[in-house]
């Protein structure tokens, strides 16, 4: 008897640790991306050891990379040199694949867009940054657009970098104090421009991808806080939820920052799935006296400390678990979605 009861605690055992281990190896995500914005160099960032204990297999810039405002090239360029100095964002280099775009202060002018003077000499600087080739289109086309398939045995992920900047057509200023910019006449004015734009309609409408994740510096979806938003134009707005649609893309996911807040903001354009705007700024310094701000498309809690997005694939089940995470890998929000 006392022998039967030792074997059925030690098989209790054995099933515990296999059962522990299964849970733990169902919970690993199959794929992990990591994204962020509003990256001061001058700042200290206190993220980048926390981003490289998530292991992400890629880490995407959001905009506003390094903080330069100017056409002086040899400032843009010494401003990245110094965010390349830095030990953490070093680290992370050496285990992540990094891809990115740009926003308004690492491309140059604050809000800037197609009349900005300096902006082929700084897509060369972005580029070089991003340690694109020499041979890449990006080198020899207008703009930084561009996409990656990555695939796995298990599936496959689509990344669709916008620029919002190169071809941006001027913004209307507004006459409401609390506001800086109102939306153009619909139909007035671009983001993309037409030669982006028919990439980006291609890009979409041949995707065999699981999931297709397409990276905007500002928002898309919020669109009454008065500052930078794809709502300024609201026929693009437009024109960005018809392509998803009638694309029949899946997974379709948007990740933006510029607003120095973290949100999620979701809605349902006649898809199978909400659409989600995920909203992470920023990595070295946000609006910490945020109260209040004008979202009809908020899906929790509008969070206004240091974080970085996180965004954890299964392909099997077709869920993506989408974290806001802090310093100390503090999960600040999170949310889980199936597509």
């Amino acid at each position: 008897m006392k022998h039967s009861f030792i074997y059925l605690i030690i098989c209790c055992f054995i099933f515990s640790v296999y059962s522990c281990k299964h849970v733990a190896e169902k919970n690993e995500p199959d794929f992990t991306i990591s994204f962020g914005s509003c990256n001061n160099q001058n700042l200290e960032n206190e993220l980048w050891d926390d981003i490289v204990e998530q292991k992400p297999d890629v880490w995407i810039w959001g905009g506003d990379n390094i903080y330069a405002d100017t056409k002086d090239m040899d400032k843009l360029k010494a401003d990245y040199i110094k965010l390349f100095q830095d030990e953490g964002y070093k680290s992370l280099m050496s285990s992540t694949k990094i891809l990115g775009t740009w926003d308004d202060h690492d491309y140059g002018l604050n809000d800037g867009g197609e009349h900005f003077e300096a902006k082929k000499e700084s897509q060369q600087a972005l580029l070089d940054f991003l340690n694109v080739s020499q041979d890449d289109d990006r080198r020899k086309q207008e703009g930084v657009y561009f996409s990656e398939l990555i695939k796995s045995d298990k599936g496959s992920v689509k990344i669709i970098i916008l620029d919002t900047r190169y071809f941006r057509s001027d913004l209307t200023l507004s006459s409401d104090g609390d506001k800086r910019y109102k939306p153009n006449e619909y139909g007035e004015g671009t983001i993309l421009g037409p030669e982006q734009w028919n990439w980006l309609e291609k890009e979409l409408y041949t995707s065999k991808a699981d999931f297709n994740i397409i990276v905007s510096s500002i928002q898309v979806l919020s669109n009454l806080h008065g500052f930078e938003t794809w709502g300024n134009f609201p026929h693009e707005v437009d024109r960005l939820k018809n392509v998803i649609i009638n694309s029949n893309a899946k997974g379709v996911i948007i990740l933006s920052g510029d607003r120095h807040i973290s949100e999620f903001s979701i809605e349902n354009i006649g898809l199978k799935y909400p659409l989600i705007d995920f909203t992470s700024s920023g990595l070295t310094h946000v609006y910490s006296n945020f109260n209040n701000e004008l979202n009809p498309f908020r899906y929790g809690n509008v969070v206004n400390k240091i974080s970085f997005g996180v965004l954890e694939f299964d392909f099997e089940s077709k869920e993506v678990t989408m974290k806001m995470i802090g310093d100390q890998n503090e999960i600040l929000q999170q949310i889980t979605r199936q597509y």
